[in-house]
């Protein structure tokens, strides 16, 4: 039976994690804390794995089972879902300029230029 919005609300923590299944590999971790994690359970080059979706309430129901499909379909085409958002993070970060590599040689340039304004003031 597929999950209601209401069992996740009212599911409660209890001494050891337990998973409630929705359908296709979905499913809300809740923890003994009471923290509720959703999660997708897949296989991948016949090893089981699981992709966090996000946290509960953060991340509702319907938006958990959007982000479902869009993993399930990089499944289907051939990719894990866990690789493809890793090399979307670095993607990422390599077009906002936040490699190591920038970030060092914008604080050389300040370096610099701050040697070059204290020779001017003397």
């Amino acid at each position: 039976m597929a999950l209601t919005a209401v069992t996740c609300r009212q599911a409660q923590p209890a001494e050891k994690p337990y998973k409630l299944y929705d359908s296709q590999g979905l499913y809300l971790l809740v923890n003994p804390s009471g923290t509720k994690y959703w999660r997708y359970k897949y296989r991948w080059q016949g090893k089981e794995k699981a992709l966090s979706l996000g946290v509960y309430p953060q991340v509702t129901l319907s938006e958990a089972r959007n982000q479902l499909a869009l993993a399930r379909v990089t499944v289907k085409s051939g990719q894990d879902p866990a690789e493809a958002r890793k090399q979307a993070r670095r993607q990422q970060v390599i077009e906002i300029g936040a490699t190591f590599e920038a970030v060092a040689w914008e604080w050389y340039e300040n370096r610099l230029a701050g040697a070059s304004d204290s020779h001017r003031s003397r």
